[in-house]
């Protein structure tokens, strides 16, 4: 590689403005990765209370339907299952963090979660839709948390690639490159010195 650079100071020059641009985006990829990793670590605080939050909702409302199984008949169960009243959709909004594109996830809930008569059913069964219900915002708030951080966590990935390119790898060869063109100009004029002082000694004699 070296072998087939031009050893001018122009070329010096230019290789100069290359190292320092390269620094320069080191320096704000390095920042760039900081916070990323500082984004992601907020997130993963978040997300193992919630996780932990979301097992436990979904172990009561399962917990809730098979008590309400238990005291009703199957076909009464599922009579008042079978028209659902209660409609869920979710919009998606975006945010950026350090430029990545994180989703927002918007609910909007209409209707009654309970749609049946209460002659034939159960107490329990009341219960363990209500503790559904309540388990719904706390997994979209997981899913949400879950895709930030997978997302941050692809583009931290990415960042530390190039930091790490641009530190071990683009800046030391420049650095080298800069360094033989110095020596090769140095000699260059050491040997044209030398030529001069031989030139003036010829003259002299």
């Amino acid at each position: 590689m070296l072998a087939n650079v031009n050893a001018t100071r122009m070329e010096l020059l230019n290789l100069r403005r290359r190292v320092a641009l390269a620094q320069r985006g080191h320096r704000l990829l390095s920042e760039k990765r900081d916070e990323l990793s500082r984004q992601l670590i907020r997130i993963a605080r978040e997300i193992q209370p919630l996780r932990e939050k979301v097992e436990k909702e979904l172990l009561e409302t399962c917990r809730r339907f098979m008590l309400a199984r238990a005291t009703m008949e199957p076909e009464h169960t599922k009579a008042a299952l079978e028209v659902p009243t209660k409609r869920l959709s979710l919009t998606i909004d975006f945010a950026r963090v350090m430029n990545v594109r994180v989703p927002h996830l918007l609910k909007e809930i209409s209707g009654e979660i309970i749609c049946y008569g209460f002659a034939t059913t159960s107490g329990e069964l009341d219960v363990a839709l209500m503790a559904l219900e309540r388990a719904f915002d706390s997994l979209i708030e997981l899913a949400e948390k879950g895709k930030q951080a997978r997302l941050l966590a692809v583009e931290l990935n990415m960042t530390r690639r190039r930091v790490n390119v641009l530190e071990h790898v683009v800046i030391p060869e420049l650095h080298e490159t800069i360094r033989f063109i110095y020596d090769k100009l140095s000699e260059a004029e050491r040997d044209n010195t030398t030529r001069l002082m031989k030139i003036a000694d010829i003259i002299r004699a």
